[in-house]
C-alpha cells in the first residue's frame, strides 16, 4: 500500500474464492488497513469463481454497506491460463488421451523453479504428471529430476520413497531421465559438503559424476550450444539454448570411472554413453522455443501473449466502464 500511495493509484483488492472464506478476507484486510489506505481500495474483486454468481447475494452488497466498497467484478475459475504455478503447487491440468507422451516430474518437499515445466503442460500430446511415490512413475515415458532448494534432503526423501529404485529400473530399462540442477546433482555418483552448505550424500549412480558444494553460488543467465547428443536426446544436437544457472554445487567427472559424454560446454550438461539419461545446470531449457522444437516439433504460446490473453480475459468480466471509472488514490 506504501508503493500504491507513492504512485496516487486506485487499488482493487482480489480475493481467491475457490479456498473458501473470501467475503470474511476481504472485510478483515479492509479492517485492517489504515484509514489513508482504506481510501485506495476502490472495489472487490473475487477470483477463482465455480458456479453462478447469483446466488453470492446478498453477500456483496452486504460487504458494501460495512465498507462502502463494491464488488465489481467476479472471475471464473480458469485453468488454461499460461501461467507458471508458484513452487509447492503440483495440481496442474493432466493431459489424457491415446498416444500421449507422460512426463512425470518428481515432487520432492523442496522442489524449486517449478515454473519452468509449465510449458510441458501446454503442449499437444503431452501429459504432465507429478509425482511423489514409485507406483506414479509406472508408464512415464520420461522421468525429470527438477531443481532443489535442499539437494541433499531431497535425496533422502527420494529413496525413503522407493523412488531411486524406480528411477534406477526406468533408466536401466531405457527409459528417458533428465535432471535439472539439483537434479543433476542426484544423477551423480556422489555429493562432497566441505564447507556445511548442503551436506554429503552418495548419488543415485546414473552418471559417473561428482558434485562438490561451494560458498560461492552461480547465479546467471547463460546461453549455450548442445554439442553432440545421441539416444533419447539427440533432436538437441547443435540446438543454441539459453536458460539460468543458480546453484552452489560444481560437478566433474569422477576420476576412478569412465567418463560421461559432454554434452553442454563450461560443466553445463553431460549424459550417459547409452544416451537415455541427461542432467544439466541449465534451468528454463523447456521455455526456449527452439528447445520445444527441436524435442516436440510444438511451440506454446510466449508469455507476452499469456497476458495479452489475461488482460482480454479480465476485460470481458469487468462490467463495462468499471476499470477506466477508477479514479486515483486521494
Amino acid at each position: 500500500m506504501r508503493v500504491a500511495q507513492h504512485a496516487d493509484a486506485a487499488c482493487l483488492l482480489v480475493t481467491d474464492i475457490d479456498r473458501g472464506g473470501a467475503f470474511a478476507h476481504l472485510y478483515g484486510t479492509w479492517a485492517l488497513l489504515d484509514a489513508s489506505e482504506r481510501q485506495c481500495i476502490k472495489g472487490f474483486v473475487l477470483n477463482k469463481f465455480r458456479g453462478d454468481a447469483a446466488l453470492l447475494a446478498p453477500a456483496p452488497d452486504m460487504l458494501e454497506r460495512l465498507t462502502g466498497v463494491p464488488t465489481v467484478a467476479t472471475l471464473p475459475m480458469w485453468w488454461q491460463h499460461g501461467l507458471p504455478e508458484e513452487d509447492g503447487w503440483f495440481q496442474l491440468p493432466q493431459k489424457a488421451g491415446s498416444g500421449a507422451r507422460t512426463i512425470a516430474v518428481i515432487a520432492y518437499p523442496r522442489i524449486s523453479n517449478l515454473d519452468e515445466f509449465q510449458p510441458l503442460a501446454n503442449l499437444p500430446g503431452v501429459r504432465l504428471r507429478w509425482v511423489r511415490s514409485a507406483g506414479e512413475l509406472d508408464g512415464a515415458d520420461w522421468v525429470i529430476l527438477p531443481g532443489s532448494k535442499h539437494t541433499t534432503n531431497d535425496l533422502a526423501w527420494l529413496r525413503s520413497q522407493g523412488l531411486d529404485r524406480a528411477v534406477a529400473q526406468h533408466a536401466g530399462a531405457g527409459g528417458t531421465v533428465l535432471g535439472v540442477c539439483g537434479g543433476l546433482q542426484m544423477l551423480g555418483e556422489a555429493l562432497v559438503d566441505t564447507h556445511g552448505i548442503d551436506g554429503n550424500a552418495p548419488g543415485l549412480g546414473l552418471l559417473p559424476l561428482v558434485t562438490q558444494f561451494e560458498p560461492a553460488k552461480a547465479v546467471r543467465r547463460t546461453h549455450a550450444r548442445f554439442g553432440a547428443v545421441t539416444g533419447a536426446w539427440s533432436a538437441l544436437a547443435g540446438v543454441e539454448v539459453a536458460g539460468y544457472e543458480i546453484h552452489h554445487g560444481r560437478s566433474a567427472q569422477h576420476p576412478a570411472m569412465a567418463p560421461a559424454p559432454a554434452v553442454l560446454p563450461d560443466g553445463l550438461g553431460w549424459q550417459n554413453p547409452e544416451g537415455n539419461v541427461l542432467g544439466v545446470y541449465l534451468h528454463g531449457l523447456f521455455e526456449d522455443p527452439a528447445v520445444l522444437h527441436a524435442l516436440f516439433g510444438a511451440a506454446v504460446p510466449t508469455l507476452d501473449t499469456v497476458f495479452d490473453g489475461l488482460a482480454d480475459f479480465v476485460d470481458a468480466h469487468f462490467p463495462p466502464g468499471v476499470l477506466p471509472g477508477l479514479i486515483s488514490c486521494p
